[in-house]
C-alpha cells in the first residue's frame, strides 16, 4: 500500500476542505451524539442516498475535531491526484494484490496512531437497506470498534452512536447496530430492512 510522508497539505485539498466545511455550516446541520474519544474506529453510516454524503459526513466529523478517512481505488493515488487524495483522508486499496482489501486496511490501522474510517455500509445508493459486511470484517481484523451513524438529509440532522466492539458473530453485531438505528428512526424503512437482515442472519447461524 502506498504511503505518504509528513508535509503540509496541498493547497487544493485545503481549499476543498474549507469549501466543504463552509457548505456544511451554511446548511445548518445538527449533530446528535459525539464521536468517541478514542484514537481508532470505523464509522458505519447509513443511509447512503447521495453524492453529498461525503460533504456532510466530512463537515460533521470536522465539527467534532476529527478528520475522517475513506477507502479509494489505488489508481486514484497517482500523478497529480496523489497528494490531494491523501490530504483528503484517502486510503488506497489495491484489489489486484494478493492481500485482500480488509487486510490492507487493517494494516493501515496498525501503522497509524489515529484513524477514523468512514464507510457507507450499504455499499451503494441503490441499496434496499441491507448492509454489506466489509465494515465489520475491517473492524474485526483491526480490533477496533464500530461507531454507527444515522442521517436525515432533508432535516439536516446527523447522529453518532456508541462505540460497539464487533462480536464474533456478524449477525449479532449487526443486530446491535440495527437496534440503535431503529431507536433514532423507528419508522425508517431502510433501518427496518437492516433489522430484518440481522434477524435472518441470526436464524441462519442458529440453524447452521
Amino acid at each position: 500500500m502506498a504511503t505518504q510522508t509528513e508535509r503540509k497539505p496541498s493547497l487544493s485539498s485545503r481549499i476543498v476542505r474549507a469549501i466543504i466545511e463552509a457548505v456544511y455550516r451554511w446548511q445548518g446541520w445538527r449533530i446528535e451524539g459525539d464521536l468517541p474519544d478514542i484514537p481508532k474506529y470505523v464509522i458505519a453510516g447509513a443511509p447512503h442516498t447521495s453524492n453529498w454524503d461525503f460533504v456532510f459526513f466530512t463537515g460533521a466529523t470536522a465539527a467534532q475535531g476529527v478528520r475522517p478517512n475513506f477507502m479509494g481505488k489505488h489508481t486514484l493515488f497517482t500523478g497529480a491526484m496523489r497528494n490531494f487524495m491523501f490530504d483528503m483522508g484517502g486510503i488506497p486499496v489495491d484489489r489486484t494484490k494478493r492481500a485482500n482489501y480488509v487486510e490492507q486496511v487493517a494494516d493501515e490501522f496498525e501503522k497509524r496512531d489515529r484513524l477514523a474510517l468512514v464507510i457507507a455500509a450499504e455499499g451503494t445508493r441503490s441499496s434496499n437497506g441491507e448492509w454489506r459486511s466489509g465494515f465489520y470484517h475491517i473492524a474485526r481484523a483491526a480490533n477496533v470498534p464500530i461507531v454507527p451513524a444515522w442521517v436525515i438529509p432533508k432535516q439536516h440532522r446527523l447522529g453518532f452512536g456508541p462505540a460497539i466492539m464487533p462480536r464474533e458473530s456478524y449477525a449479532e453485531t449487526l443486530a446491535e447496530i440495527a437496534r440503535f438505528l431503529r431507536s433514532k428512526r423507528p419508522d425508517f424503512s431502510r433501518y427496518k430492512v437492516l433489522e430484518a437482515q440481522a434477524q435472518r442472519l441470526i436464524e441462519e447461524e442458529t440453524h447452521g
